[in-house]
């Protein structure tokens, strides 16, 4: 028996470069670390993670800048507009989906902030979602 699973669209702020995942989130989470805070230019990027074959580009391929590895690890942004859609993580095998570029609403919430060791001095994390120094030990 075949599951179907809802499909969401996402888009860079342009609209030049679009994109389908299947709403099949392992995890969303707040990522405080320095990396994702200078990639959005924000105190922390909300991402929801699955795994890469379950993202689609559906428009946009060649306005389509990818910074670091290609094959193993990079942040994919539109050379357009210069927003982050999505970072290729785990050795190519999952993405981390930035929220924001979500058209559609996920099923899955951010439930933990990761990072907070190195976050932003002027920012106040205010919710009362667990908090981690790191990634959590999932021992």
């Amino acid at each position: 028996m075949t599951v179907e699973h809802r499909t969401l669209s996402g888009s860079c702020l342009c609209g030049s470069v679009t994109y389908e995942v299947a709403d099949t989130f392992e995890y969303a989470m707040n990522c405080h670390c320095s990396q994702c805070r200078r990639a959005t230019g924000s105190a922390f990027k909300p991402l929801a993670g699955t795994k890469a074959s379950r993202l689609t580009l559906t428009s946009g391929d060649v306005e389509l800048l990818r910074y670091g590895n290609v094959e193993e690890g990079h942040d994919a942004r539109c050379r357009a507009c210069g927003s982050l859609l999505y970072s290729l993580v785990r050795d190519g095998n999952y993405v981390h989906v930035a929220m924001g570029t979500l058209v559609d609403e996920p099923s899955i919430r951010p439930n933990m902030h990761i990072f907070v060791g190195s976050k932003a001095p002027w920012f106040h994390i205010t919710d009362g979602l667990p908090q981690f120094d790191g990634l959590p030990d999932h021992g």
